[in-house]
């Protein structure tokens, strides 16, 4: 078995994987969203402070399964720098006091693999990854064939929908309380321009966007918001389509997948479902609660660099707080 742990953010979690069956035997994640709303956002020191009391508290747990392991896995990059060393730091501990090997798995990969947990790997696809830290699109044939082809140029979509949110007082996360504001909301009531709309450029964009949002808001009535809400969501939807559908004129997909906190709005599921048609493209997606941060898809990145031998020794693994694939 192989213990994975996730720290990268705001999520304290950690799982137990079977190696030769991907079976999931333990998971567990301990939220800090409470902690954070009252800021509309995440600080950094108390987040890592927060993963300071809950990880060895789940790790405690995990105990009747250590003489069982194989590997430690744990998130290494990218995220928040104070919050990932929490995670490394009680992946050396534990590899220390078990002497077991480390794996240091890159965030982003495991979003990817989000979509096979307890399953096998289906390679090739093309994957959208829309998150608070991240808007990319990827050309994946394999685990070590990976190529960005298209990334945000300044913020990303789920970081957008926590800016908005925050403009109107709604807390964090913002991406399930835009959702839950929108559906009542006139998607055509505020028409916001879409972000590089007239450019051939394959890339996103959304602080243009943003700042129109914001000032709408400010010119607003709170009865308002849900219209605004409705409008942002579209048109913040409509970029990526817009964007993928020129891409997909000359890249027809045949798997596309959404992974990423952000892949959990309805909404943009919907859209993609739609420019997908055509093509008559097969479309992957993981399960609504795997779609934020979790170990489990550590853990499943992990079993694949197993049995490739790509472990990490104590003194090369290090935190990387930005890094892009």
């Amino acid at each position: 078995m192989i213990l994975s742990i996730e720290s990268s953010c705001d999520d304290s979690a950690i799982a137990i994987t079977e190696i030769e069956t991907k079976r999931l035997l333990f998971h567990k994640k301990i939220s800090q969203e409470l902690e954070h709303s009252v800021y509309g956002g995440v600080v950094p020191e108390l987040a890592a402070r927060l993963h300071a009391e809950a990880l060895p508290k789940i790790l405690a747990e995990c105990e009747p399964y250590f003489d069982k392991l194989k590997a430690v896995a744990v998130t290494s990059s990218p995220g928040l720098a104070v919050t990932l060393i929490e995670g490394v730091t009680l992946a050396k501990a534990v590899g220390v006091a078990l002497d077991l090997p480390i794996i240091g798995v890159n965030h982003l990969i495991g979003h990817i693999y989000s979509l096979f947990i307890e399953k096998e790997a289906d390679f090739p696809l093309t994957v959208l990854l829309v998150s608070g830290g991240h808007t990319q699109v990827m050309e994946v044939k394999g685990f070590n064939d990976i190529t960005t082809v298209a990334k945000s140029m300044d913020d990303s979509f789920g970081e957008s929908f926590d800016k908005v949110a925050k403009m109107m007082g709604l807390g964090y996360p913002g991406g399930p309380a835009i959702q839950n504001l929108a559906k009542d909301g006139d998607r055509k009531r505020y028409d916001f321009t879409v972000p590089l709309l007239r450019t051939p450029k394959f890339a996103f964009s959304y602080s243009g966007l943003k700042n129109a949002v914001r000032l709408a808001v400010e010119d607003a009535q709170q009865e308002e918001y849900k219209d605004i809400a409705a409008s942002f969501e579209h048109i913040a939807t409509k970029h990526l389509t817009h964007k993928l559908k020129k891409y997909f004129q000359n890249h027809p997909p045949k798997t596309f997948a959404i992974v990423g906190g952000a892949s959990a709005n309805l909404y943009l599921r919907t859209q993609i479902e739609e420019i997908l048609k055509p093509y008559n493209a097969r479309l992957l997606l993981s399960e609504l609660h795997y779609c934020s941060d979790n170990a489990a898809m550590i853990g499943r990145v992990a079993i694949d660099m197993y049995k490739a031998k790509m472990f990490s020794s104590l003194e090369a693994l290090n935190v990387v707080a930005k890094s892009n694939l």
